[in-house]
């Protein structure tokens, strides 16, 4: 099998994902995902896709990870191993679809305006 290539994105977090098959290993910046991500939490919405498709422990996954925060990060690997999984077997598709882990979630910031302290916030008005 040679190795799938996606990439997953989330806020302003972006996740280049490279799937293999292999005995389940997940690095993530040349770390293991157990010492990159440190709540379990966050580790289980990296399986997420795994345990949706009863691929736990079949699949090798490196992934290169930058930009935005920790919840950002591991939510736009989730997407990526979403796609990587869905482009090695179509089959995947529709449990994933319908968990939502095939969608890019589109929030995103919204930019500070000029002559306003923050994007929606103004600065304190003064009558006198």
């Amino acid at each position: 099998m040679e190795v799938i290539n996606t990439s997953g994105r989330r806020k302003t977090a972006v996740a280049r994902v490279y799937l293999k098959s292999g005995s389940g290993q997940i690095t993530i910046n040349k770390k293991d995902y157990k010492e990159y991500f440190p709540t379990g939490t966050l580790r289980y919405v990296v399986n997420q896709p795994f345990e949706v498709t009863q691929t736990e422990g079949k699949y090798d996954v490196k992934v290169t990870l930058n930009g935005g925060g920790i919840k950002g990060q591991a939510e736009a690997l989730r997407l990526g191993i979403s796609k990587a999984l869905v482009e090695l077997n179509a089959e995947f598709r529709p449990p994933l679809k319908e968990k939502g882990l095939m969608r890019r979630d589109p929030r995103m910031v919204e930019r500070k305006k000029p002559g306003q302290k923050k994007a929606r916030k103004k600065f304190q008005f003064s009558k006198r």
